[in-house]
């Protein structure tokens, strides 16, 4: 068969052209599901059991949902480094990853359905299925204007952009089939190894086993029904399809896990890998002695391999690959700690500080729930610090100060890698509330770095003191005992409140801050007195003062971050937050006025009493 250049011109043009629209198509949709569902399938992931077999259909789930297994690795390396999940676990979910995006091949194959005069085939027949699905997203994306309509729209729009790159890449086939070249191709396919290679390459290439197997699938159901020239045999597709499942482990684990500095979450990769090449070779060992002696016949190996037949046998082998390896999955945990091996250094004491990955970018969703769950954690450890720096304070040892230096050193150098991840991330969050959250995790990691940054101050002046030979008057120390559980508490309602996300516990932030205000005030005047009386040394009292001022402004950072929390849903506090606490101070709000002297009572009248 000879085609005009002009013809083969347009036909590749028409099959590039079909396979753009294809990739963005299966792009569209994975965004459009990740976003609809991340946050939700993120916690699914998180309360995976020890049980291999359920972390392996948990990692299915979450893959056919997502339509994405790099976004499920992805997710599951940031859990492992954050210590969330195990090694055992990561590995279990990973071989559940290559089983469940099969499922983008199983939908592909609607669009060998031949309806003919049934209705309901013609409803699922993507001439039908692709302009309906584009309708209903349009309407959704147009017209709704929700998050969730947006999130499902993009579903909708995507699904219907894949079938019609799926059509302009039949339609681009269609003229190549019978060629000299097309006929060579084919030829060259004969060679499983060949098969393996080109599928392998084709998808380090492509960056998407989906859009390499959707291609696969193009390609033969086109020769399978243009009745001339060869076709794709089974015996050629299967190689094809193995070096595709080779091809995504590297592109998806690798990229994933090498760079991160969790030895943990490299090995995911390594385990990874492992479980798609001994799948390859197994099945490559037993397809080939089964096809040598002929098993099933030679009609079964020789059949053109349809749409259906290459979704069903990527699907199988997937699924067997993981039943065969399920029961070694301890072995493979081994094998990937024999090729990362541990350090000598000891590992982190906060590996929940280490997960802000950039590759998390691929779902703004989950990089945004994974940077506020990382945020919320700097915020128990600034919180427990600033405690322990209370305790210093009032009885120093010298043996508490590492722990505490450690954890300040692990603050600070969060506060630098989230400052990074966080401008990244505000680049590609499209919704307006991820956009207000990733401005309040942003303003509110320098508020927690101060929190730290004063236990350390806190305990400079602890050890001041026993430097000096000095002691706080039995007062003085009464005194100090009781603002430190003030704001040990707005402390605790600030972390608690962030960690919830729960903007209607911060308002009750602010009165315990005024009430510390106060409290500080008190203390000045009558540590003054105390001084001018002879009660307290000036060395004991100089370090009273500046006590005191460390303590105030790790309750004023509290109440940024309570007001931040506020401001996200209340245009007014965005603008002007200074006018919103004078309103607030001034107000005559029966709930604000009662917390406020409900706070008093328990902290400005003890002192009064004394």
């Amino acid at each position: 068969m000879n085609l005009l250049p002009m013809d083969i011109a347009t036909a590749l043009v028409t099959l590039f052209g079909g396979l753009a629209m294809f990739l963005y198509g299966i792009d569209l949709m994975g965004d459009g599901l990740k976003n609809s569902s991340a946050a939700t399938l993120k916690r699914v992931l998180e309360k995976v059991t020890g049980n291999v077999v359920m972390g392996v259909l948990t990692g299915t789930l979450v893959t056919a949902i997502i339509q994405s297994s790099s976004a499920t690795i992805v997710l599951t390396v940031a859990l492992v480094s954050a210590g969330v999940l195990t090694l055992k676990q990561a590995v279990s979910i990973a071989m559940g990853a290559n089983i469940g995006t099969t499922v983008t091949a199983q939908i592909i194959r609607l669009g060998a359905i031949d309806a003919g005069s049934n209705w309901l085939l013609w409803l699922f027949d993507t001439d039908t299925l692709a302009p309906v699905a584009l309708v209903i997203g349009i309407i959704l994306v147009m017209f709704v204007k929700t998050r969730s309509a947006k999130s499902v729209g993009d579903i909708f729009i995507g699904f219907g952009i894949l079938f019609i790159g799926l059509n302009l890449m039949t339609s681009g086939v269609e003229p190549l089939i019978g060629t000299s070249v097309f006929e060579a191709f084919l030829g060259w396919l004969t060679n499983p190894i060949f098969g393996i290679l080109f599928g392998l390459g084709l998808t380090m290439i492509v960056q998407s086993s989906s859009a390499t197997v959707g291609m696969l699938q193009t390609v033969a159901q086109s020769t399978a029904t243009a009745g001339v020239g060869s076709t794709i045999t089974f015996a050629m597709a299967y190689p094809v399809i193995m070096g595709i499942n080779l091809g995504t482990c590297v592109t998806t684990a690798m990229v994933c896990s090498i760079g991160n500095e969790n030895k943990d979450s490299r090995r995911v990769g390594v385990t990874d890998i492992a479980c798609n090449a001994i799948g390859a070779v197994l099945f490559m060992v037993v397809m080939g002695i089964m096809q040598a002696n002929n098993v099933w016949g030679e009609e079964f190996w020789q059949r053109s391999a349809d749409s259906g037949i290459i979704a069903n046998f990527q699907t199988a082998f997937n699924l067997l690959s993981a039943v065969v390896l399920i029961p070694f999955t301890d072995q493979l945990v081994k094998l990937s700690m024999w090729v990362i091996k541990d350090d000598e250094e000891e590992p982190s004491r906060h590996p929940e500080l280490h997960t802000l990955d950039k590759k998390l970018y691929i779902s703004p969703v989950m990089a945004v729930s994974e940077a506020t769950r990382a945020v919320s954690a700097m915020g128990a450890i600034a919180k427990e610090n600033f405690s322990r720096g209370c305790k210093q304070l009032l009885d120093y040892k010298e043996s508490e100060v590492p722990r505490i230096q450690e954890d300040e050193d692990a603050l600070d150098q969060f506060a630098d890698a989230s400052d990074h991840f966080l401008i990244g991330l505000s680049k590609v969050t499209e919704q307006p509330d991820e956009d207000r959250q990733v401005d309040l995790l942003m303003q509110s990691v320098p508020n927690f770095e101060r929190i730290g940054d004063y236990a350390t101050n806190l305990v400079e002046l602890g050890q001041r003191l026993k430097e000096e030979g000095c002691a706080f008057s039995e007062e003085a120390r009464k005194e100090l005992q009781l603002i430190c559980s003030a704001v040990k508490e707005i402390l605790d309602l600030t972390v608690d409140a962030f960690s919830r996300n729960d903007s209607e516990a911060a308002k009750a932030i602010e009165p315990l801050e005024e009430t510390i205000d106060d409290m500080v005030l008190l203390l000045r005047n009558r540590h003054t007195k105390r001084l001018k009386s002879g009660v307290c040394s000036i060395g004991t009292g100089l370090v009273f003062i500046e006590a005191l001022t460390y303590l105030e402004r790790a309750a004023d950072q509290c109440s940024s971050i309570a007001l931040m929390m506020m401001a996200r849903d209340n245009e007014a506090i965005l603008q002007n937050h200074h006018d919103y606490l004078r309103q607030i101070h001034a107000s005559e709000d029966d709930a604000y006025l009662a917390e406020k002297d409900r706070r008093r009572a328990q902290y400005i009248q003890p002192l009064m009493e004394n």
